[in-house]
């Protein structure tokens, strides 16, 4: 097994024969990494989507998928993926488009397509003509741009939160207050061009570790002094008076028995 990806048949021949089902509708074709694309005029894709499923047989849809290439004049490419159940194979057909001119709906083709066709709406703005329920579908109602265009901020335009005192979910716009946002992963005892708030080495930027109130001539004395002092007389205990034991203790310790009463029994 050369790959964990399931087999499919041989791509010999598919070019082909698309080529020959659609004729000038395909503006380009390549088979790239064992995979054949098609590149297909927008105002065709109704025509060349349903060549490829009633001539050549590839009878479900598995994917739209939206691509943003902002350089580009039309920006957007909207990609089909499609599955023939008959001859084990896939096929990819892609159209480009703009802000501004529709993509035809494949929704008469295969209803799925209406639920596709509203996610690429939503992330990248791509409008498809002919769809009848053309709503977002991923955001939020009342959302603000299109979440996967290059152009887009990762932090988005606005954030919500629940509000106490309107006693509802409000927007706003996002505001950055995390915490070392701008951390640069700089030690502080590496020498970081700015203090850390409660960082009680940022008066003494000379330092590189700890700071001490001794100099290094007043430890040095200090060692010497310690070292001339004569060592601390040790503590023996050598008689048993020492140690608070001996008889006198061990009779204070011993426990006394109570006495028996008169008359009891054994």
């Amino acid at each position: 097994m050369l790959s964990p990806a399931p087999t499919q048949t041989t791509n010999d021949g598919v070019i082909d024969a698309a080529m020959a089902a659609l004729g000038d509708v395909v503006l380009a074709a390549v088979e790239l990494v064992n995979e054949v694309t098609l590149t297909v005029k927008r105002d065709s894709i109704v025509y060349a989507l349903r060549m490829l499923r009633d001539e050549l047989h590839y009878q479900q849809l598995m994917e739209i998928a939206g691509v943003d290439y902002p350089e580009r004049p039309e920006r957007f490419e909207v990609v089909y993926h499609l599955l023939s159940v008959t001859k084990n194979h896939r096929i990819r057909v892609k159209v480009s488009t703009d802000e501004v001119q529709p993509v035809p709906s494949v929704t008469g083709l295969w209803p799925v397509a209406g639920w596709l066709e509203r996610e690429v709406f939503d992330l990248y703005g791509v409008l498809f003509s002919g769809n009848n329920d053309l709503r977002r579908i991923l955001t939020d109602y009342g959302f603000t741009g299109h979440p996967l265009r290059k152009d887009f901020p990762m932090t988005g335009y606005v954030e919500l939160r629940w509000s106490e005192e309107a006693k509802r979910v409000v927007y706003e716009p996002v505001q950055l207050a995390q915490d070392f946002r701008t951390f640069d992963f700089l030690s502080p005892w590496e020498g970081a061009e700015y203090a850390l708030p409660g960082d009680e080495k940022a008066a003494l930027p000379e330092a590189k570790g700890a700071p001490t109130p001794l100099t290094a001539d007043q430890l040095a004395k200090a060692d010497m002094v310690r070292a001339k002092a004569p060592p601390a007389t040790p503590k023996t205990t050598e008689t048993p008076a020492q140690t608070g034991a001996g008889k006198p203790a061990e009779k204070a310790a011993k426990p006394k028995r109570a006495r028996k009463p008169k008359g009891a029994g054994l």
